[in-house]
């Protein structure tokens, strides 16, 4: 009897630390759910400590796809206009945080125009909220000069919104939600789901995709392939619960079982919408990363419409078995 052998199409993936980050919660849902191979992809996953990483692993040759922010692509990716990164799925519209006000300073924050002269807290220095915060202040015709930001940590800065120490906070999920369900603060601008980033500053834009290099791009049919497992993955994310969903997923991501349960949850509305990026979307993106912080003069970025690469994943969605 003949023995059939199928050879995987290897595929080396960058993605952004920590593990437990949930914007890139679907691409290691993927891997854990078999959802790769099913698509006859061995995808081998490298994690980095933080978002320039993968991006730095994609300019260097090191990574055929990276998973990281558009800002983190742009600053330190590949140089060359011929190496370029292009980008084939979106993950999420912004980083998927809220700008809450304590309650006990409810009186002092009502709205954004009260912001000048408060102190507002941050999980970290240069995080990447602070782009979107300050689009967010410029559209009202405000700047971060006119207030004093503060940087916590993480558990610091939740601690510092439950006590007041700050008139207000950008709080990552799943801490955001629970402040606000305990009646500890109250959401003044939400960034959390593509539609509320739309709300909020105007326009739709794209934070967490995957990316590939230009002149070192995976075959169309490979891309779709990928594109097909993360959708998977996202569908599965949108369904299952915590101890199902946690069963196959290594446990550094996954515990404690608590505070899984309570990222899940947060994390199920902050994907975009079939993994879709517009050059319009792309386009806004950019513009509020420069206005932020200039870019590097080294940095070459495309244009929005070639910086794009998402034919194969329309293909995957126009295909019957993709609805």
């Amino acid at each position: 009897m003949l023995a059939v052998i199928v050879l995987l199409q290897s595929i080396v993936l960058a993605i952004a630390g920590p593990v437990t980050s949930p914007e890139y919660l679907p691409l290691r849902v993927a891997e854990a759910e078999g959802y790769y191979a099913r698509e006859g992809l061995d995808v081998v996953v490298r994690t980095t400590r933080a978002e320039p990483g993968p991006a730095e692993a994609l300019g260097q040759g090191q990574a055929d796809l990276a998973a990281t922010s558009v800002d983190a692509m742009v600053r330190f990716g590949p140089r060359s206009l011929t190496q370029g990164p292009r980008l084939v799925f979106g993950l999420t519209a912004a980083p998927p945080v809220a700008l809450l006000v304590p309650t006990s300073q409810a009186s002092v924050v009502r709205t954004v125009n009260d912001l000048p002269g408060t102190r507002v807290g941050l999980s970290s220095p240069g995080a990447p909220e602070q782009a979107w915060f300050g689009w967010l202040l410029a559209r009202a015709g405000l700047s971060v000069a006119q207030m004093s930001i503060v940087s916590h940590g993480a558990r610091g800065l939740t601690a510092a919104v439950e006590s007041g120490d700050v008139h207000s906070g950008l709080v990552h999920e799943p801490s955001a939600s629970r402040l606000v369900a305990a009646g500890q603060a109250r959401v003044l601008v939400d960034l959390r789901t593509p539609a509320a980033v739309v709300q909020a500053i105007g326009v739709p834009t794209v934070n967490a995709a995957v990316f590939a290099r230009a002149d070192r791009r995976p075959r169309d049919r490979d891309l779709g392939a990928y594109a097909r497992a993360v959708l998977a993955a996202e569908r599965r994310i949108a369904s299952a619960g915590p101890e199902e969903l946690g069963a196959r997923l290594p446990r550094r991501i996954t515990a404690p079982a608590d505070e899984f349960a309570a990222r899940l949850e947060a994390t199920r509305a902050i994907y975009l919408g079939d993994g879709l990026v517009t050059a319009d979307q792309l386009r806004e993106t950019l513009a509020l990363i420069r206005a932020h912080q200039p870019l590097p003069v080294t940095a070459r970025v495309p244009a929005p419409e070639e910086m794009l690469h998402v034919e194969p994943l329309r293909r995957v969605l126009s295909a019957p078995a993709a609805r």
